[in-house]
């Protein structure tokens, strides 16, 4: 029984070594033998405890990324602690001694106790080892415990790095389309009056922002967990507004005016990298059991497409870009680029609790672009914000 006890612990010790290694060292989607496991249990049970607050559901959800963390760390922390327990527990009494007054206690809670005091280099226990085996274990326990503490204090720091830079790309182009989250907006200031160069340098910073956002979710997968109460923040939003944009450039803009902007690096460094972080969330939907209530685009899907291409098109010769001559074309090329990611981004949305409407308002309401002042009304003023309140972000 002493045997399969000491063998057991040590399972259990390798087992998180092997978790921290991947999950921090490595640092791959889907990697992580018990890491995996407990984000997707974290998030089932956010995601149905939010259920019961149907006014402050986003709130609730928002607290799921930081739990995960926490979750993370103390998983970590008791099994090691658990795995030390079992393999010190034979020796107590003999091997492992106490030096207070009267016989060593041989309970498995002083095996628990002595275990996880000695995962730190200064140990707070009154426990001795007596025997070289155990003292070359308790230096080795010793060792471990202060290596993950550093691994995961560096984990932590290196997420919310990523985090602030997500924020910041789905921020900016939440701004730069002058908050109204349409992506033709965005493209119309780029290339305001029919001149692309300064935008270009702006849609090249976009491209590399979105790679360095696609390989921070690769590296800490996590992160797609972390949900806020705006859903500007949501990968999917601005997944769907760089797609949205390319899409836009691909088959509303002229091809001979414009066609060196639709054949260069940015728009398909551009294109690609949202794809790669779309299909990337849909995979980690579907792991974590996301209920799957997307479709294959119906008739009115199409159809709206249709009307919200139309619209921007509207928009974009509004601000004087060159549009292609044949619009119907141009049209089917926008369903046939959407129809490509549609999927994808809706099981993206699903997983994390939102609405069509609120990751893609513009295809739900195409025509509410005509409601705004015309575009050269930039040259001397701005539209009305609707930036929120801080504290809501």
């Amino acid at each position: 029984m002493h045997v399969l006890e000491m063998v057991a612990g040590a399972i259990v010790v390798l087992a998180v070594i092997a978790d921290v290694f991947l999950t921090v060292l490595y640092a791959r989607i889907g990697a992580g033998i018990l890491s995996v496991h407990i984000e997707r249990a974290t998030w089932w049970l956010f995601e149905r405890f939010a259920r019961l607050f149907d006014a402050r559901h986003d709130k609730v959800l928002s607290f799921c990324g930081p739990a995960i963390l926490v979750n993370l760390l103390v998983s970590w922390a008791i099994l090691l602690t658990l795995g030390a327990a079992l393999i010190i527990h034979p020796g107590l009494g003999t091997a492992v001694t106490t030096s207070s007054s009267g016989p060593t206690p041989t309970d498995f809670m002083t095996a628990v106790f002595a275990g996880g005091s000695s995962m730190s280099i200064v140990r707070a226990a009154d426990v001795t080892p007596n025997t070289a085996f155990y003292q070359l274990y308790f230096l080795l326990n010793s060792l471990i415990g202060a290596s993950v503490i550093s691994l995961t204090i560096t984990y932590l720091m290196q997420v919310y790095n990523a985090l602030q830079r997500r924020n910041t790309l789905a921020y900016k182009l939440y701004l730069q389309s002058g908050e109204t989250s349409d992506a033709a907006e965005l493209l119309a200031g780029l290339g305001s009056r029919g001149s692309f160069q300064c935008g270009y340098t702006s849609l090249t910073d976009i491209a590399v922002e979105m790679t360095v956002v696609m390989e921070a979710h690769h590296f800490y997968p996590v992160l797609f967990y972390f949900r806020f109460p705006r859903p500007i923040y949501g990968v999917s939003y601005f997944t769907l507004m760089a797609l949205d944009e390319v899409s836009l450039i691909k088959s509303a803009l002229s091809d001979d005016e414009l066609g060196w902007l639709k054949e260069s690096v940015p728009v398909t460094q551009l294109w690609r990298s949202a794809l790669l972080l779309a299909s990337s969330q849909e995979k980690k939907s579907r792991q974590a059991g996301a209920a799957d209530e997307a479709r294959q685009p119906s008739a009115e899907d199409i159809e709206r497409w249709s009307r919200r291409y139309r619209a921007a098109v509207r928009r974009l010769r509004d601000a004087g870009v060159a549009t292609t001559d044949d619009e119907a074309a141009g049209a089917a090329n926008y369903v046939a680029l959407r129809s490509r990611w549609h999927l994808q981004l809706m099981r993206a949305m699903q997983m994390m609790s939102y609405s069509p409407e609120e990751i893609d308002p513009m295809a739900h309401c195409p025509e509410s672009s005509d409601a705004r002042a015309p575009f050269a009304v930039r040259r001397h003023a701005f539209g009305p914000s609707t930036a929120f309140d801080p504290k809501e972000r």
